[in-house]
């Protein structure tokens, strides 16, 4: 029996969202190539100005970059795992009804413009063709779809990223996988008995699915307002949420995210679980907001104690009020997302706090993982910057 052998480069990119393709980008700057394996011709635009020949999403292709990894490769060699088909990261899964003018922002990514969208189209069709843009404009060494399992300590400095298209051992690793594969679902009791529907964000597609039926949307979040201000206009709803979010005079602006960053890289710094960027951004009292508080749909009830087989119920010591008792035929949870970060598990990288101590990017327990679009890189603010900081990192790591 034989096996393939692992390909060798001196970083890895895993996931080709926003985070991920700002540090292949500042990589490329870097002078990196394209790694073996990778599909993509090793003469492109090094310098991250040029257009590739040819961009090949294919594994075993074998027409990329033969040099191996470590000391002597020169500018060294970079590949980009990705485990959607196409391009766009997690925005190419969003539903269809939510627009470029809706979204929470999508800022562009680093030397190249995202300009020419119409306000009105759908995010997942906009950003994807901005990001299969981006993947050609600057060579971008992307394999797709390939799933990591594992990254694994192999010995002598190398990382072992074990994947369902085989191995790659590298030098260092720049994680990007960011969140929309961990939805996260609370657990409240009689949950299993409800005799409705459950869905999470995650799987919502249209308003239009829950006609006819009385709707709880749980969560505080930017998805949570949105999505009952679309479904309160073909249906009833109740809002319920543990924390009402905080709706602010101002927009979301450069400043105001800064300062979000900041409080979120101080939990990251200290090694406990990172709170969601825009947990802690409060929202932006828009026009579109305001009415639906007017109307009543944006005026929450607190958590309900538990779930029953027609609806929820209360404690009848909560303040403010609710109703002992809510018929309800769908609880959609817009709770949010967890970081997809399982497959980091046997580098036992988690610390007492619960999260992983963070030094900016950079994992202070294995300093070859660099984490981008987690913490206070975990939204479009932070995550250009990070991909420039994983990769001055890497850089001064790998002496490159």
């Amino acid at each position: 029996m034989t096996t393939t052998p692992p390909r060798r480069v001196d970083v890895v990119v895993v996931g080709a969202g926003q985070a991920g393709l700002s540090a292949a980008y500042h990589l490329r700057r870097a002078g990196l190539r394209a790694g073996d394996g990778s599909g993509v011709a090793s003469e492109g635009a090094a310098s991250g100005d040029g257009v590739p020949a040819r961009v090949v999403d294919d594994a075993t292709s074998g027409t990329g970059a033969r040099a191996g990894a470590g000391a002597g490769t020169g500018t060294g060699t970079f590949v980009l795992l990705d485990d959607a088909p196409e391009p766009g990261g997690a925005w190419q899964h969003r539903w269809p009804s939510l627009t470029m003018q809706h979204t929470h922002a999508v800022h562009e990514l680093p030397g190249m413009p995202l300009e020419g969208f119409d306000p009105q189209e759908p995010a997942s069709a906009a950003v994807g063709r901005y990001f299969a843009a981006y993947e050609q404009r600057f060579a971008l060494p992307v394999v797709r779809p390939v799933r990591v399992g594992a990254v694994r300590d192999a010995g002598q400095g190398l990382l072992s990223v074990e994947t369902d298209r085989g191995r790659w051992l590298t030098r260092a690793l720049v994680n990007a996988t960011g969140t929309w594969q961990r939805p996260f679902w609370p657990s409240y009791p009689g949950q299993s008995g409800f005799a409705g529907q459950q869905l999470h964000t995650h799987d919502f597609r249209s308003a239009s699915d829950f006609l006819g039926r009385h709707v709880v949307v749980v969560g505080g979040g930017t998805s949570a307002v949105q999505l009952l201000l679309q479904i309160a206009d073909v249906t009833t709803t109740t809002w319920v949420t543990r924390t009402p979010p905080t709706f602010l005079p101002r927009a979301f602006d450069e400043e105001w995210g800064r300062e979000v960053v900041a409080r979120v890289d101080e939990r990251t710094r200290a090694g406990l679980p990172p709170l969601s960027v825009v947990g802690v951004t409060g929202l932006p009292l828009t026009e579109e907001y305001q009415r639906g508080i007017d109307r009543g749909v944006l005026v929450p009830l607190p958590m309900f104690a538990r779930i029953v087989p027609d609806g929820v119920r209360w404690d009848p010591r909560d303040v403010p009020p609710a109703p002992e008792h809510l018929r309800a035929d769908v609880l959609l949870w817009a709770t949010g997302f967890r970081a997809g970060l399982d497959h980091l598990a046997p580098l036992r990288l988690r610390g007492h706090g619960g999260g992983i101590v963070m030094d900016g990017t950079q994992v202070v327990a294995d300093p070859r993982v660099q984490l981008v679009g987690y913490g206070p890189s975990a939204s479009t603010i932070g995550a250009n910057r990070a991909g420039r900081e994983a990769v001055r990192n890497v850089r001064r790591l790998l002496a490159l």
